[in-house]
């Protein structure tokens, strides 16, 4: 859970690295969140503008860009990588890739490898 937190705290950082670990872990949590607020927000039939869903969308939206940027710095790219997402179907396989993809060892033009700085044992 620390790895959730922990992408909150940086909630509008682009600056830096983000492991494998964080990124995939902010995603996965939001999505579980995400799946309870859709069924809460269909249970009580609330409407897309008000939906906690729509709510929680909203607020998620700059720590999830912030995250991902973060991320693509851990593997030696910008965060202007991000805009291949704008590419249906083969963007998104070409970003997965990337996420996926193991850090670069050592110090980048982006910082540190985040795996060594204030790693949780």
């Amino acid at each position: 859970m620390h790895w959730y937190v922990d992408a909150l705290r940086k909630y509008a950082t682009f600056g830096g690295r983000a492991r494998r670990a964080e990124y995939w872990m902010f995603g996965l949590v939001n999505y579980a969140i995400g799946v309870v607020l859709l069924a809460a927000g269909a249970a009580l039939d609330l409407g897309p503008p008000y939906s906690p869903f729509a709510l929680f969308w909203l607020a998620m939206f700059l720590p999830a860009l912030a995250v991902s940027v973060r991320r693509l710095h851990d593997t030696g790219r910008t965060g202007w990588w991000l805009l291949l997402g704008l590419i249906p179907v083969v963007g998104h396989f070409v970003l997965l890739v990337f996420h996926c993809t193991e850090s670069r060892p050592g110090e980048n033009e982006y910082g540190a490898p985040p795996k060594y700085i204030g790693a949780h044992v």
